[in-house]
């Protein structure tokens, strides 16, 4: 007899999850989508996957069965997969660098700076603040080839004429 009396765990899958067929986890999966990315209620600190649940007509835990099997992730690691992604449009966008991380923050959905640094950082290995920098830089240089390109073809077609 060993002494520690070891045995291998079994994987069961949640009762739950066998209940879904798999019409149905398409269809709430759309469904679900069309909240986030047609409705983009992920931007509502407050909506939670309970708030999810009674709006599409159906429990939390068929919610996190479908987000499980479908996005390989849980509930709030998906809503912060769109709000990071959401955050990175506006970080990159030329017309939004003069809002704070602060309001970066709050306008995808963090209820507060801190936990939007430490999604964000988790995500992209950057901060928001190395991650604009990062991404101005690069606008500017695409933005000189640009002009360089535009000189280059107009002293060509000078040229010709």
């Amino acid at each position: 007899m060993s002494k520690y009396n070891l045995t291998e765990k079994k994987v069961k899958a949640p009762l739950y999850r066998t209940m879904l067929n798999s019409k149905m986890v398409e269809e709430l999966y759309q469904r679900i989508m069309a909240k986030f990315i047609v409705e983009k209620k992920y931007r509502d600190p407050d909506y939670s996957a309970q708030k999810l649940a009674t709006e599409l007509g159906t429990n939390t835990r068929y919610i996190s069965a479908v987000v499980n099997l479908r996005y390989q992730d849980n509930y709030s690691q998906m809503v912060n997969e769109f709000r990071i992604k959401d955050a990175m449009y506006l970080l990159k966008d030329k017309h939004t660098q003069k809002m704070t991380m602060q309001e970066v923050a709050t306008s995808v959905g963090f209820a507060n700076r801190q936990s939007f640094y430490a999604a964000f950082y988790k995500r992209t290995g950057l901060s928001p603040k190395e991650f604009r920098r990062q991404n101005v830089k690069e606008l500017d240089s695409k933005m000189a080839q640009r002009k360089v390109q535009q000189q280059t073809l107009q002293a060509e077609n000078e040229s010709e004429a």
